[in-house]
């Protein structure tokens, strides 16, 4: 079994408060290591985009596990580029692959820069062809925006534009098992174009549900992991966890 560690929405913005929880968050995670085979980080990794953000996630974000971190709506590809990526071309999407064990994983750059909504652009949507194309066994897809509406008015507003982009990817590559993403800070489970589609939950807060309460955000709980559990059919199996004392 093929397990991966999903984490997303930590929303570094220099606060004790964020800072504990995503600490917390990745000594849950690593301290699990030995069962685990990769770590995916799907945006939102600060709240401004800012360098001093993205030099504090640098340093927050750190596992024994191999890693992929992609961006959010709340990061900025410049500062991340520099941060994470020194010597790329700063207005570069964050596209990065890992192969183990013979499992693809992509990680996908849905951010729309200046704007809250995602969407694939052209270079993104070839570079995932091309991968998907040359990965021999599964593929799992992780990027920041859902392309599906979730029930969550205010998400499904700024959810991924043109989402067929992604759609006609998926069915035309048998070989994808599942796609993962973030930004609802809502653990969920839904499908896209017959794959499961898996959404982690956020970090930094939870957002409520539209008879949760009159407020969007919600401070008072946890923060959260998704463990995907990949089998050698390429049946998806998703666990949720809190994390304890945030």
């Amino acid at each position: 079994m093929f397990v991966i560690a999903q984490l997303s929405d930590l929303h570094v913005n220099g606060t004790h408060r964020n800072r504990a929880r995503i600490e917390a968050a990745f000594d849950y995670v690593n301290s699990r290591a030995d069962g685990i085979d990769a770590l995916l980080v799907t945006g939102d990794l600060t709240d401004h985009g800012s360098a001093e953000e993205m030099l504090e996630a640098r340093k927050l974000i750190a596992s024994p596990l191999p890693t992929l971190i992609t961006i959010g709506n709340h990061d900025a590809r410049p500062s991340f580029n520099d941060v994470f990526r020194p010597g790329t071309d700063p207005t570069a999407p964050v596209n990065e692959a890992l192969t183990i064990d013979g499992v693809t994983l992509l990680s996908a750059d849905s951010s729309l820069p200046g704007e809250r909504r995602g969407f694939l652009d052209d270079q993104t949507v070839a570079w995932l062809d091309t991968a998907m194309t040359g990965a021999a066994g599964h593929v799992v897809v992780a990027f920041h925006h859902p392309p599906s509406t979730l029930g969550m008015p205010m998400m499904d507003s700024i959810m991924m534009s043109d989402p067929e982009r992604l759609g006609a990817l998926v069915d035309s590559h048998p070989n994808v098992a599942a796609l993962v993403c973030g930004h609802a800070h809502s653990a969920a489970v839904t499908t896209f174009h017959g794959r499961p589609l898996c959404l982690a939950p956020g970090v930094a807060s939870t957002l409520n549900l539209p008879f949760e309460g009159s407020a969007v955000i919600n401070r008072d709980q946890p923060a959260g992991v998704a463990f995907h559990m990949l089998d050698d059919d390429g049946r998806l199996i998703t666990h949720y966890r809190t994390i304890p004392g945030t």
